[in-house]
């Protein structure tokens, strides 16, 4: 499959504001590499600037680990070093400037920052990646989305937003997913074998890249950077969540080839993102 024209031809007059602003709120005190994954991923998947929002403790040591290219913003944080909810007002002021949001990478699942993951989801209306500990935030307080919101479950994930138990999310995968997308809004992105992308008009999307071996800890945290990238590219939603993640399968389809699967790592997937965008040029 092709990636759009719009992703590959820049116009020779272009400037890194034509290719969107994503700001990351990632990270916590056990979970700094998630942030790091996801910002670079975006960073390397055509995105003009990159954020990354984390806990003011990590700014320093994130510092010597994050790309160059990715800028930082320290916000408050709990005493367990994870995002506070005073970091809100900071957040919702510098969304004015930023194009596309990705919540939930490594965020802890500390009460006070939940509550802040949930004020965001409903307060900021720009295009929203929510993945991880954003969508444990939304358990129990699920309602319908503003803007375009994609959600990025994998099976457990969705178990927990639907009440039910994970074997009951593997037999009915396609029909869940169409209708959480339908019910709150969304665009859901159900992760696993042949991955699910549907929305709330019912379209869906079945993946056939990838392999078990990017079943490793941050391979999510590089789809959601990969997908932010592609939004602030100026796909749809539904078109940044597909080649998102059909271009996240290739990359890891070809980092196995070179690593294998049992030795495959997320860092891997993001080092084939280049080969990947030229093998669906």
């Amino acid at each position: 499959m092709r990636l759009p024209t719009q992703l590959l031809r820049r116009k020779p007059d272009s400037n890194k504001s034509n290719f969107g602003h994503i700001f990351i709120l990632a990270g916590s005190s056990r979970y700094s590499g998630a942030a790091v994954l996801c910002s670079e991923a975006a960073i390397r998947s055509g995105a003009g600037l990159v954020t990354l929002g984390i806990p003011k403790s990590l700014n320093n040591p994130i510092i010597k680990i994050k790309p160059k290219e990715v800028m930082t913003l320290p916000l408050p944080e709990t005493k367990q070093v994870s995002l506070g909810i005073k970091a809100f007002s900071l957040i919702k002021d510098f969304m004015v400037k930023a194009d596309v949001l990705v919540l939930g990478p490594g965020l802890s699942q500390d009460n006070q920052t939940l509550q802040l993951a949930r004020k965001i989801v409903y307060t900021i209306k720009k295009p929203t990646v929510i993945d991880a500990d954003g969508l444990n935030a939304l358990v129990g307080n699920l309602d319908v989305f503003q803007g375009t919101k994609i959600l990025t479950p994998h099976p457990g994930e969705m178990a927990r937003l639907l009440g039910i138990e994970v074997s009951d999310v593997q037999k009915n995968r396609k029909k869940l997913a169409k209708e959480l997308a339908k019910d709150y809004n969304c665009i859901v992105v159900l992760k696993g074998h042949k991955t699910i992308v549907a929305d709330s008009k019912g379209k869906t999307f079945l993946n056939t890249t990838g392999n078990p071996g990017m079943a490793t800890a941050g391979s999510g945290d590089v789809l959601s950077g990969i997908i932010g990238a592609f939004l602030g590219q100026g796909l749809t939603g539904f078109e940044a969540a597909k080649y998102g993640v059909y271009l996240h399968g290739v990359a890891g389809d070809l980092a196995a080839l070179k690593k294998t699967q049992i030795s495959l790592i997320a860092s891997d997937i993001i080092a084939k993102i280049p080969e990947a965008i030229k093998r669906c040029n």
